[in-house]
């Protein structure tokens, strides 16, 4: 099996203000063995190793990396460490009830892991649990949660609070917020620092971490032969953890589609924040298929994201996830709409990253054909901070041979819609996007999108949240 590595080089804010701890380790050179090797350096990678560690310390972990630790998605989100009951919609259409239950009550308790953790090993990932805002922007999102909130409700749970919009205005600082509704147990992050920092755990643990070390072939078997610029790793089993690059493994290709997501983020500016009166520090995001998500910083800064959607050929990583200037623009348009009183703030820091988008955005795991140690995890959406908590605990089930509630989730081995092969992806999904930014064009001047739009824009993935 051959990969098509590609290395990233545009490094996100959150990374760049940790420049004097972003020192790689060594790469790989030479012969290893290994119980179980990860390919991937970012939060699902690292969890999975992690996990691996804690129920068996003697195992022998290796992480290859073809970058640092969070040198893709890892470290360019927008820091929102968020639950799964937006998704229960989805979630019911191939679990049962006590399955989905199961599944978004632990994506919730991952948020509060996810603190315990940091505080445990001293991380200051800048944790703040101060909750998630699903907002409408226009008069055409308004109740668009109506349909999560009734399922919520028949199934007994009730995360979300209803909002006014005198109160969303109030919490976001902007009047452009006409509804909305709250749900408590979220928390941000900053990403770069959490990815970081679970990197030095998991040395510290003993976890040989390899990084400008991109795998250029794994070669299956009773021992899986992974193959990189210099050396060799020889594995009982092999956790693929690698994201959107997984899009490289045919088997895996039609699972996901390689989308662009971009933030900007603002000079310092906590006096205006404080006469906005957004000073609550929640996580906010709009009802936009192309999502616009947005949050300040422990220094007073806007960090502003949009899933832009862009895609490449072939679904390459290329510039497109790296830094793409129309989706950035496109980015920048809707920080300065949603905060037309911050014209004149300047844009400090910007940047776009990849997310493997799934159908119905959520991931799926499973074992290549063929082979029962090379295991997989992939399709997180844009919504891996906290749910790749969960990631890591099926995959180290799956890394082990273990018959336990986490591999026999229904994320495992679940039936997904697939992607079309190219050229049809590719053209497809760029006639989608652009259907949909001038649907939600029209939408935001209040005017009723064109039919071919509407049409065009239903076939596109489903989005962060499930809608009415």
């Amino acid at each position: 099996m051959r990969l098509a590595p590609s290395r990233s080089l545009t490094r996100s804010f959150w990374l760049q203000s940790l420049q004097e701890n972003l020192q790689p380790t060594l790469p790989l050179e030479g012969e290893y063995r290994a119980d179980v090797a990860i390919v991937g350096g970012g939060f699902v990678g690292l969890w999975t190793a992690l996990t691996l560690k804690e129920r068996d310390p003697d195992i022998n972990v290796v992480i290859l990396e073809q970058d640092i630790c969070g040198g893709g998605a890892s470290g360019r989100n927008g820091g929102f460490v968020m639950s799964w009951w937006p998704k229960i919609g989805s979630l019911m259409g191939f679990c049962t009830q006590e399955q989905a239950l199961f599944l978004a009550n632990a994506a919730e308790h991952a948020i509060t892991e996810l603190g315990e953790f940091c505080e445990q090993h001293g991380i200051d990932a800048h944790y703040t649990r101060s909750g998630w805002l699903w907002t409408a922007t226009t008069p055409a999102h308004i109740d668009s949660w109506n349909g999560t909130l009734g399922l919520c409700e028949r199934l007994g749970v009730r995360p979300f609070e209803r909002l006014s919009q005198a109160e969303v205005a109030k919490a976001t600082g902007s009047d452009v917020h006409l509804a909305g509704v709250y749900e408590r147990s979220n928390a941000t992050v900053q990403p770069g620092a959490l990815v970081r920092g679970m990197r030095h755990v998991a040395i510290n643990a003993g976890i040989r971490i390899f990084e400008q070390t991109p795998v250029n072939s794994i070669e299956p078997g009773p021992v899986v032969r992974l193959s990189t610029d210099k050396g060799h790793v020889n594995a009982a089993a092999v956790v693929l953890a690698s994201n959107a690059w997984a899009a490289a493994i045919p088997e895996l290709a039609g699972l996901i589609v390689p989308v662009n997501s971009s933030i900007v983020v603002t000079e310092p500016i906590p006096s205006k924040l404080e006469a906005m009166g957004w000073t609550g520090q929640q996580s906010i995001t709009d009802s936009q298929l192309m999502v616009d998500y947005y949050r300040t910083t422990r220094d007073g800064r806007i960090a502003f994201g949009k899933g832009t959607g862009a895609l490449a050929f072939g679904s390459r990583i290329n510039d497109t996830f790296s830094h793409h200037p129309d989706s950035i623009a496109l980015t920048e348009r809707d920080l300065r709409r949603t905060y037309p009183n911050l014209a004149a703030t300047q844009i400090t820091s910007a940047w776009s990253g990849p997310i493997d988008r799934t159908y119905d955005s959520l991931p799926v795991f499973g074992s290549l054909a063929g082979s029962d140690n090379i295991h997989y995890g992939i399709g997180w959406s844009g919504n891996g901070v906290g749910p790749s908590r969960l990631g890591g605990r099926i995959l180290a089930s799956l890394a082990l041979g273990s018959k336990d509630p986490w591999s026999t989730c229904p994320l495992v081995g679940r039936p997904c819609r697939t992607f079309p092969p190219e050229p049809f992806r590719y053209v497809g999904g760029t006639l989608v996007r652009h259907a949909v930014i001038r649907k939600e064009r029209a939408e935001m001047r209040g005017a009723r999108p064109r039919a071919i739009d509407r049409l065009l824009a239903g076939l596109a993935p489903a989005g962060l949240e499930d809608k009415a």
